[in-house]
């Protein structure tokens, strides 16, 4: 902003403010320190705010004093420390209000005290020192909000590499978990929860507004993201949060996502990886849906060689898993069913809303396809096995496998 020529009865006002900096200094510092109680608590210190109001005061008198263009660094300046303080902009945009009208104050006083035409004089050119104290304003909030932007930038870039640190596992010479938990501000022994979330198009969030429904339970969390997917650790408070968490996850999700099993110690993270990766996999593709491994030996069994679960299932349950869809499912949640009430068909049958003697027409089908009868303890684990298995990775069905046999949570 460019001044105009300076009007000699204004710049002897703003020169006599010059003569006495200091008092002005002061008197503006005590109206800010009395009216904000951010800086009467001290969480800006005195001598800090005089030195920001002198540079302040200072060059809005030379802009009034002569022709040079409105200097803005000083506001800028400001902006930028105040950020790295952490000071709200609320706070120092008000602190700049207040300022300014305490120096308009200060200079209608001086201009009353040298008679009316310094008055007139003074209120002709009132919008000029407004125009400063705007343009003040505007140059330290762009500034606040540049370095603000700067610094979440930073803190992003440093926490995902901190939680890519935690996933790969720390190599040799670098942080620790115990130190990784330091920086991101997470207990090093706790509940933890890892998320795997797919991401459908680029730029978009895979799970909008769920760091807002962490912090209103009080959860942590520290984000990767990589390409199609994110990859976030939350960190609970209390273990019973661990189920809040993953209701809030459900509730934010977009696509597809995993969830690992709860874990207690931040350096089983590349484990609780494999889990969330295995969960989102296993859910159909095109569906938002949230799934969580329990952590079992037969999970991990499963996720360790795939491919060999997968025939030990087609062994035990043979042409079974050939049979239509609808009276393969049937049978498969039968058989689960009749496992679940330890072998009896009258107290299976609630939970299928059938006749007991339905239950064991189907029982008797499936023992048909298996490797021996059912009063066979043997054959009974082999089933209980292979049930647990495609209940888990419903993909082990191959093509069909969407089946619903199984106690794992998922949710879509």
């Amino acid at each position: 902003m460019g001044n105009a020529v300076p009007d000699p009865i204004v710049t002897g006002l703003a020169q006599a403010l010059a003569a006495r900096l200091e008092t002005v200094v002061t008197v503006m510092g005590e109206v800010i320190v009395r009216e904000i109680d951010l800086y009467r608590n001290a969480d800006v210190k005195l001598d800090d705010l005089h030195a920001s109001l002198r540079h302040n005061v200072s060059l809005t008198i030379a802009h009034l004093v002569s022709e040079e263009p409105l200097d803005v660094t000083a506001p800028v300046a400001i902006g930028r420390l105040r950020a790295a303080q952490g000071v709200p902009l609320h706070d120092v945009l008000r602190a700049y209000r207040v300022g300014f009208a305490n120096f308009w104050d200060q200079l209608l006083a001086e201009a009353r005290h040298s008679g009316t035409r310094a008055e007139a004089a003074l209120l002709d050119a009132a919008s000029r020192i407004w125009d400063i104290a705007d343009s003040y304003s505007t140059a330290m909030a762009s500034a606040y909000r540049d370095t603000l932007a700067e610094r979440m930038l930073e803190t992003d870039r440093r926490r995902s590499a901190l939680v890519a640190a935690l996933v790969d596992g720390p190599p040799p010479g670098s942080d620790t978990a115990w130190e990784i938990a330091h920086l991101l501000g997470f207990p090093y022994r706790g509940t933890f929860v890892l998320v795997m979330a797919e991401v459908l198009a680029v730029g978009e969030p895979p799970l909008p507004g769920l760091d807002a429904k962490l912090r209103a339970i009080e959860i942590g969390s520290a984000w990767r993201a990589q390409p199609g997917h994110e990859v976030g650790v939350l960190t609970c408070p209390e273990r019973g949060l661990a189920d809040r968490a993953l209701d809030a996850v459900r509730a934010s999700a977009t696509g597809r996502v995993g969830v690992s099993p709860a874990y207690d110690q931040l350096e089983h993270t590349p484990r609780a990886l494999r889990y969330a990766q295995v969960g989102l996999e296993s859910l159909p593709e095109g569906l938002p849906g949230v799934r969580q491994l329990d952590d079992t030996p037969l999970t991990e069994m499963v996720m360790t060689n795939l491919e060999t679960t997968r025939r030990a299932v087609n062994r035990i349950l043979g042409g079974l898993l050939s049979l239509p869809e609808d009276d393969r499912t049937t049978l498969l949640a039968t058989a689960r069913a009749w496992l679940d009430a330890h072998g009896s068909a009258a107290d299976a049958a609630p939970a299928l809303y059938c006749h007991p003697n339905t239950v064991r027409y189907r029982m008797h089908r499936i023992e048909e396809y298996l490797r021996g009868p059912l009063h066979d303890p043997k054959i009974v684990a082999e089933l209980t096995m292979a049930l647990d298995a495609v209940g888990t990775f419903p993909a082990l069905l191959g093509h069909a496998g969407t089946g619903t046999v199984g106690s794992q949570r998922s949710a879509g």
